[in-house]
């Protein structure tokens, strides 16, 4: 990966009442996969900080960012290589969602309902490594 253009970006894993929230994505990459909220963070704004804005935009509700739970490396279209750090998050606030910026919807599912959408690559078997799945969500 030397010489690649690394993109700074997070995701928020938020689980409220034993469910996991995900977003289908709006846009490229993942274009109508479900994933958790994420992405870039601004020159201006800490990886915490782009956390909460993420959530906020992606689907209208407020979060405090917890502890970070892992990083993962993807591939950007033009040749560049995300770096996701993704933190674990608690809803602050009421819960209702309301899809916006680039997704194109947003729920809160069980494990039973994840394993039924169309899920970014490898979504699920990273959630199950790093333990972020809520214990009823096994």
């Amino acid at each position: 990966m030397s010489g690649r253009r690394l993109v700074a970006c997070v995701g928020a894993i938020v689980v409220h009442e034993g469910r996991l929230l995900v977003v289908r994505r709006g846009h490229e990459p993942g274009r109508g996969l479900w994933s958790v909220p994420g992405g870039r963070v601004e020159d201006d704004e800490t990886h915490e900080a782009a956390c909460a804005r993420e959530v906020r935009e992606e689907c209208g509700i407020e979060v405090a960012v917890g502890e970070a739970v892992g990083q993962v490396q993807r591939p950007a279209p033009d040749g560049a290589t995300y770096v996701v750090d993704d933190f674990a998050c608690a809803v602050v606030g009421p819960s209702e969602l309301t899809a916006g910026d680039d997704a194109a919807d947003a729920r809160w599912v069980t494990r039973a309902e994840l394993d039924q959408l169309p899920c970014t690559p490898g979504l699920i078997e990273t959630l199950e490594l790093w333990g972020a799945l809520p214990p009823d969500l096994p």
